[in-house]
């Protein structure tokens, strides 16, 4: 057996008992790259995949605006309510904690793996998305950085 493959095989094992289809089908694309030795692929998806993730689950956002089911006023409404600008500071700030965890994960590829665990787990567990990696990594970096002002 390939040992190298048993931390995909645990994380699909985690998915299908946290039933999240996502993260199993991720998984099962990346075992197959690999079975079917496409592994020249990998640096491909490792440098562009989260733009292309990020592109799709834009464009799934997205749709109901394309579609004309949120019209301009509905959206101008929206900014004037409390849970409109509650909305409005929460995307910012979490658009700016997936920026940070991209960069932290980069310069620490040592936390990855807990992060990923973490998300795994929230995923499968909690019903959370696997878009969680970075929005971590973001906090981790802002958490490690509060604490090293405050010399904990």
């Amino acid at each position: 057996m390939n040992w190298d493959n048993l931390p995909l095989l645990l994380i699909l094992v985690l998915s299908v008992i946290g039933n999240n289809n996502s993260v199993s089908i991720a998984v099962i694309i990346l075992l197959l790259i690999k079975l079917l030795g496409f592994e020249a692929w990998f640096p491909f998806l490792e440098s562009h995949g989260l733009n292309i993730g990020i592109t799709i689950l834009t464009i799934g956002i997205l749709t109901p605006v394309a579609q004309g089911g949120i019209s301009v006023k509905e959206m101008a409404t929206a900014f004037k309510s409390s849970i409109g600008v509650i909305s409005l500071a929460v995307g910012i700030f979490v658009s700016w904690a997936a920026g940070q965890g991209v960069s932290f994960m980069r310069d620490t590829p040592e936390t990855v793996a807990a992060i990923i665990v973490g998300t795994i787990a929230g995923v499968c567990f909690l019903k959370g998305l696997a878009v969680g990696p970075l929005i971590a990594g973001g906090l981790v970096s802002l958490i490690i950085s509060l604490l090293g002002k405050i010399h904990i």
